[in-house]
């Protein structure tokens, strides 16, 4: 990943924070932070490290492709187009577009970071640490593995609408937690939560496969987790 990728990266989850209660001179502030870094840098959609066949059957090559290719990347078009109407907003001082334009990134920009994050934590290996970090911290939190499966579970199923659900961990408790988060904010930037492991639950990412039965779909995935990349996320927050 080159070094302005990571700044992009970086930068857009501090970003999408940005919400219509700050001042207008505390967003502008922000936003002009935010665009010195990433001038003339665009996301991109990200390789999947696994064929799109490679979770069946819990999730279906049709799905993952769609998915990635469609969805993801509509999300990634609509941040680049905000992106480029922030900057000309930026560059003639236009502070009413700046305000304006701060939906469109949460909600784009969140789409991006949360299916990049969805990607990486889907394995078609899902070997379990037993006596690991993320064990012990789960056992902590939910006394077993099974009973942090069965909270996200019930969280992720409980969601009106569009959403996420995750396994984060708080910096405040320095313990592992479960959140669920609308649409697709981001949990990190608009809870100060970092995300470990997160369920999408938007349709588009089991209709075809369950029609509306979601309880199948969450009962699926868990045999798709990547557990080595939830353990080192928990590991790189701690």
């Amino acid at each position: 990943m080159s070094g302005k990728k990571v700044i992009f990266d970086t930068a857009l989850r501090a970003s999408v924070n940005l919400q219509s209660s700050k001042l207008p001179s505390e967003l502008t502030k922000s936003s002009t932070a935010l665009f010195s870094a990433l001038s003339g840098v665009k996301a991109t959609l990200p390789d999947l490290p696994y064929d799109y066949n490679a979770l069946e059957p819990a999730i279906s090559a049709q799905i993952m492709e769609l998915h990635h290719t469609k969805h993801h990347q509509t999300y990634i078009t609509n941040l680049n187009a905000a992106m480029e109407k922030m900057d000309s907003a930026m560059i003639n001082g236009d502070v009413s577009a700046v305000i304006a334009l701060q939906g469109a990134l949460k909600f784009n920009g969140g789409g991006h970071i949360n299916h990049t994050l969805f990607w990486e934590n889907l394995s078609p290996n899902s070997d379990y640490n037993e006596g690991g970090t993320l064990d012990k911290a789960l056992k902590e939190r939910f006394g077993s593995k099974d009973g942090f499966i069965s909270e996200l579970t019930a969280t992720s199923l409980a969601i009106q609408g569009s959403g996420w659900g995750w396994l984060v961990y708080n910096p405040k408790t320095k313990m592992v937690d479960i959140a669920a988060c609308p649409n697709q904010d981001p949990v990190e930037a608009t809870t100060g939560l970092k995300p470990l492991l997160g369920i999408d639950m938007w349709e588009h990412a089991f209709y075809l496969d369950y029609k509306n039965v979601k309880p199948d779909y969450v009962k699926a995935i868990w045999d798709v987790i990547n557990w080595d990349t939830v353990e080192a996320r928990l590991e790189a927050a701690k």
